[in-house]
């Protein structure tokens, strides 16, 4: 099944041209069919990259998935056109009294700023409290995990003194309980990651409510997931795709930042072939996700979500 996006948001024709299935919304309306509403808090400044990202993911799945797309109203986005964001993009406040099985909130390139000095914090805030009894499940990406985990759960990021950059070797924790967000990824698997500050395993070990699927040496704690499934974290971006380490190292060294070529990426000494070697598993992952922790928990009446405990 296919997902459902406006026909002219610029990723229907990008994965209509990888032959990925999307339905435009005037076709789904005629089909009697109870669809999975996915919201996506979408914060990062590359806004068309990243949603196009995310659908591509979404799509690859039997559910037809219904995609609402989400701004802050705290904070105007720079990098991106203000049309696009009118046209396509629902603030908080137009959406907070409607209920989503799934919601996406992404990263955004803020580690080194303290939380609180963040222009949308209250407002992030806000809108983290609401997934609580609005959403189904909920997955929290890079920065957006870091700031999940702080808010919910008190765990602090800590500064690296160097980017995490590249792709990075993780490791399943294995427990003897099957987790159904994991089923089919490899005891060992690759993440993308591009960030200036780490979650430490131990400041998680000791909380009750927290549960780590996933550890890399270099990356930290990468998956962890709340008890009752309802909360994920994922502190690297499994959503990348081909290039997308490449324009950031790109962008860095224009900018003379001093970043080093993203590690175990590039196949080639001329830094211009790619290793994809993470796609698999991010196909998988959002697969479970939608199905373990989205559709088969879910209510058939959506306005009873928030019982759904």
């Amino acid at each position: 099944m296919p997902i459902v996006i406006d026909k002219d948001i610029p990723a229907y024709k990008i994965l209509t041209g990888e032959r990925i299935f999307v339905m435009d919304k005037e076709r789904a309306v005629a089909q009697n069919i109870r669809p999975i509403e996915i919201a996506i808090l979408n914060l990062m400044p590359t806004k068309e990259t990243t949603e196009t990202q995310f659908m591509r993911l979404l799509s690859n799945s039997p559910l037809q998935v219904n995609i609402t797309l989400i701004k802050t109203s705290s904070y105007n986005a720079t990098h991106v056109d203000k049309s696009h964001l009118d046209r396509f993009y629902k603030t908080y406040d137009e959406i907070k009294g409607q209920k989503f099985d799934g919601m996406i909130i992404t990263g955004a390139p803020l580690e080194n700023m303290p939380f609180e000095k963040v222009a949308y914090w209250k407002e992030l805030k806000e809108i983290f409290d609401w997934t609580k009894s609005n959403v189904t499940s909920t997955i929290f990406i890079c920065w957006g995990a870091q700031a999940a985990l702080y808010h919910f759960y008190g765990i602090k990021k800590h500064p690296l003194k160097e980017k995490c950059f590249g792709i990075f070797a993780h490791q399943r924790i294995r427990d003897g309980v099957a987790e159904p967000l994991m089923r089919g990824i490899s005891d060992e698997f690759h993440m993308p990651h591009s960030r200036h500050t780490i979650i430490y395993a131990k400041d998680i070990l000791h909380i009750n409510g927290l549960k780590i699927l996933a550890y890399s040496k270099k990356a930290g704690a990468s998956i962890i997931k709340s008890v009752d499934n309802r909360q994920v974290f994922v502190t690297g971006h499994m959503e990348y795709d081909r290039f997308t380490l490449k324009n950031e190292y790109e962008r860095d060294k224009a900018a003379g930042l001093g970043t080093k070529p993203p590690v175990n990426y590039f196949a080639d000494k001329d830094l211009t072939e790619v290793k994809m070697i993470w796609s698999s598993t991010a196909n998988l992952f959002y697969i479970n996700w939608l199905n373990y922790y989205v559709y088969q928990v879910t209510p058939y009446d959506i306005t009873t979500i928030d019982d759904n405990k």
